[in-house]
């Protein structure tokens, strides 16, 4: 789950981007970037200085006043969410991926990713290179749509997996776990030296977005006079969010009848955090056992969290002590920067590894 970060300490200016990207652009240097593609936010980040945070949605207008007062066929990300009251506000994505054989969400994620490579302003003579990060266990299907998607308006593009480009930008490539939790998906890969294949691999559905649900379902249900909806959620778990013993007591500043009201989710928030948890531990049990004996000790010393989520207070500690119960000895730490994790990881290996070898990268035998 994609939990926001001070937008001042991650954040810069279309104009700063671009000046940076004029000053820095070496001759005949391609443009590459890494796209961490998220359910409910988008990272970039570009190896000429472009460092941005997006909100993953577009906004059509609804009728001929919305055109009007739009201005434009379309917003995208903040600037779409901002109108949300008059667009018909649509996501590019559902648990990480393009839906399947549907035509509007293909035009969806054509407008959000043509407007982001664009904001970016590329010179005319400029390739474009980029990595893409996909959930864990996306189909073949899943990544060609995307593919498709991004061949449009880039000249080279690669999709891989999420929790490998975690693990490429934290230089944790040997008998490493990595646990990655976003708004659509969770997904945990084993690192054992090389491209991880499907058997290394685990995607869980119950993700941030599914946190979100339960947290409105169940203070409608304790709280029914409340007006309540899923953004409203959604704030309260990123402000608050957490697992185990709450650090303190929880009050929510809620609407009934259209009247403020104050109200104790210390509970209700925890409970919603703490359903996530069981896909996590399975995930990880079940990786464990693809492990060479010999690897499995060293593995359980090695867990990363990365992803919004791995900003819900308590979870390296929740996560290692219920391992602990099962394996003994554990080690679970969470990554220093976990908005921008993926998309590091995909702009080092798109720097490390020249274009014309990104093909190769599909090719990997399973383990």
């Amino acid at each position: 789950m994609q939990m926001i970060p001070n937008e001042g300490d991650t954040m810069n200016t279309e104009q700063e981007n671009h000046e940076q990207s004029k000053a820095q652009k070496a001759e005949g240097e391609p443009l590459l970037l890494g796209f961490d593609f998220g359910t409910s936010w988008t990272t970039i980040k570009s190896n000429r200085g472009h460092k941005e945070l997006i909100r993953s949605v577009v906004g059509y207008p609804r009728d001929i006043i919305g055109v009007k007062l739009l201005g434009a066929p379309y917003l995208v990300g903040e600037a779409a969410f901002d109108k949300r009251s008059f667009v018909d506000l649509r996501s590019p994505l559902r648990d990480g991926v393009i839906r399947e054989y549907v035509e509007r969400d293909l035009e969806v994620a054509r407008n959000f990713v043509s407007h982001v490579i664009e904001s970016l302003s590329p010179e005319p003579d400029d390739e474009v290179c980029v990595i893409v990060g996909v959930p864990a266990r996306a189909t073949n299907t899943n990544k060609d749509l995307l593919l498709q998607v991004f061949e449009e308006v880039v000249d080279e593009v690669q999709v891989i997996s999420e929790p490998f480009l975690v693990a490429y930008g934290q230089d944790t490539l040997v008998n490493n776990l990595v646990i990655d939790i976003g708004a659509g998906t969770i997904d945990l890969c084993a690192l054992k030296g090389a491209m991880p294949g499907q058997n290394s691999q685990v995607t869980v559905t119950k993700a941030g977005n599914f946190v979100d649900e339960q947290l409105e379902a169940m203070i409608t249900e304790v709280y029914p006079d409340v007006q309540m909806n899923t953004y409203v959620a959604q704030k309260i778990k990123e402000e608050s969010g957490f697992v185990g013993t709450s650090p303190n007591q929880i009050t929510a500043s809620l609407r009934a009848h259209g009247r403020p009201v104050s109200y104790d989710v210390t509970d209700l928030v925890g409970k919603a955090c703490e359903m996530m948890m069981p896909g996590i531990i399975e995930g990880v049990d079940q990786l464990i056992r693809t492990c060479p004996p010999e690897d499995q000790a060293e593995m359980l010393q090695n867990i990363l969290v990365a992803g919004g989520g791995s900003r819900i207070i308590g979870i390296d500690k929740f996560i290692q002590e219920s391992l602990t119960e099962y394996y003994g000895d554990v080690g679970v730490t969470c990554v220093d920067d976990p908005t921008y994790a993926v998309c590091s990881g995909a702009l080092k290996l798109a720097m490390e590894l020249p274009p014309k070898y990104w093909e190769k990268l599909g090719s990997v035998t399973d383990y």
